[in-house]
């Protein structure tokens, strides 16, 4: 804990690894707000995914102190207005959801936005990115790990279980179940058309199965 903040010291490795997924992040979710098209949530929940397992390590660590409890200024706060509203665009459809904000200490259920949400951990994660760019690889795991329990880890889990859902909802909910051994209803002959589609996921008729599951006595194919 002594070392210059430049050096980062026995922290530096770590810092060196969230950095990179940081720029990850921020590059992949740029990308998805400029134009993700039918990607976009399935690879919003990938870039989720990944940047909150690096907050887990944050997480599982122990506490990262400043020496004299101080953090340089690192400038002005980005605008990421483009980034919200490229994606708000592309997930009009499902963008707002609701959750419970802290399961223990406030049970209510709060509208969110994903647009929101990932907003929220870009800026939060470009705060500390601008700390490591600058040499100062404590401060900027300090910052990650500090915001991590105060915020961007709420708006990052709240947004992997939406995405997740619409993943879910678009998997499993795109054929109806039938009893074991009734026949779906056939397309009359000559209607062609394209095979539907739900969005964000498989064609119907193309989701994956499991054979010979069986679940409450109905055959799921």
């Amino acid at each position: 804990m002594s070392e210059p903040p430049a050096q980062g010291g026995e922290w530096r490795p770590i810092a060196d690894q969230i950095a990179v997924n940081v720029k990850d992040f921020i590059d992949g979710v740029d990308a998805l707000a400029r134009g993700g098209g039918d990607e976009t949530v399935p690879m919003l929940l990938l870039e989720v995914s990944q940047i909150l397992l690096a907050g887990a390590q944050l997480g599982a660590s122990r506490d990262v102190i400043l020496p004299g409890n101080w953090e340089p200024e690192v400038g002005d706060d980005p605008d990421l207005d483009a980034l919200r509203t490229g994606l708000s665009v592309r997930l009009a459809a499902v963008d707002e959801y609701a959750e419970v904000f802290d399961p223990y200490a406030d049970t209510s259920c709060l509208p969110f936005r994903i647009s929101d949400d990932i907003a929220a951990l870009a800026a939060d994660l470009i705060h500390g990115l601008k700390h490591y760019q600058a040499g100062r690889s404590l401060e900027a795991l300090w910052w990650w790990q500090y915001s991590y329990f105060n915020h961007w880890g709420t708006h990052g889990g709240a947004a992997l279980r939406a995405l997740h859902a619409v993943i879910a909802h678009a998997s499993l909910d795109c054929l109806p179940v039938y009893p074991r051994g009734a026949l779906p209803p056939q397309t009359p002959p000559g209607t062609g058309g394209s095979t539907p589609r739900t969005p964000w996921g498989p064609p119907l008729g193309a989701r994956r199965s499991v054979a010979g599951t069986e679940r409450d006595g109905v055959q799921r194919s």
